[in-house]
């Protein structure tokens, strides 16, 4: 047998202040998803598609023991925090720091528009060093996101929590629990409606799935087209 698992066990099981474990779902599916459109802030619901991907999940929530939901109260998380809390009989509250980056005059652009944005190619390029034109960096993203999960783990010890928020919220909150640095958020891939776990003991964390889908074979599907041929 392999020797990490030894590690691991023992860091589980001498947790002691905070202990417990946190999953993570993107919300599902909408419009401007499909589109390539930037969401940011915008109040932006769920369509049918987007509806149907959450309820398929609806299961595989109840199979992973969710005992507690705390999302995003934008619109497109809050709708799909309903549909998995109504489907398994558990409570939800709202967390701001679970909502998804100000991306300021981005929102609602496509990338047609964002690839002619001067701000935009020096933010793609160095997502760490600039910020949006929201005001945030990713590293004021992180930190939220991860108070947030921190707070909800330290509030509920031993308890299984759902948090449901938006891509760039969960990647960098994977990259702090996971010890990556954080420049290399945008390797982690997060679809709608996919689930990812951890398992915390203070100030250790084990990954116990990443992106976890009912459908896997969406995990191999484009986002959205690209229409401009400039990558």
């Amino acid at each position: 047998m392999a020797l990490g698992p030894f590690y691991v066990a023992q860091k589980l099981k001498n947790a002691g202040k905070l202990g417990g474990i946190a999953l993570l779902m993107r919300h599902g599916e909408t419009e401007w998803n499909r589109m390539g459109r930037v969401m940011g802030q915008n109040p932006v619901e769920l369509d049918a598609d987007g509806r149907a991907q959450v309820e398929s999940a609806v299961p595989l929530a109840r199979e992973l023991g969710i005992e507690l939901v705390i999302t995003s109260p934008l619109v497109r998380a809050r709708q799909s925090a309903e549909i998995i809390a109504d489907g398994i009989g558990v409570s939800i509250s709202e967390d701001p720091r679970l909502v998804e980056v100000k991306y300021g005059r981005w929102e609602g652009m496509v990338f047609d528009d964002l690839i002619k944005d001067p701000d935009y190619l020096n933010y793609r390029e160095h997502p760490l060093d600039a910020s949006t034109p929201g005001g945030e960096t990713m590293y004021q993203v992180q930190a939220r996101g991860v108070e947030a999960v921190v707070t909800a783990i330290g509030a509920h010890p031993r308890k299984r929590i759902l948090f449901v928020s938006h891509g760039d919220i969960i990647r960098t909150a994977l990259s702090f629990f996971m010890g990556l640095d954080l420049a290399q958020f945008r390797r982690i891939r997060v679809d709608n409606a996919a689930f990812s776990g951890l398992q915390i003991a203070d100030e250790f964390a084990e990954v116990k799935f990443l992106n976890l889908l009912p459908d896997p074979r969406r995990a191999f599907v484009a986002p959205f087209k690209i229409k401009s041929s400039h990558l």
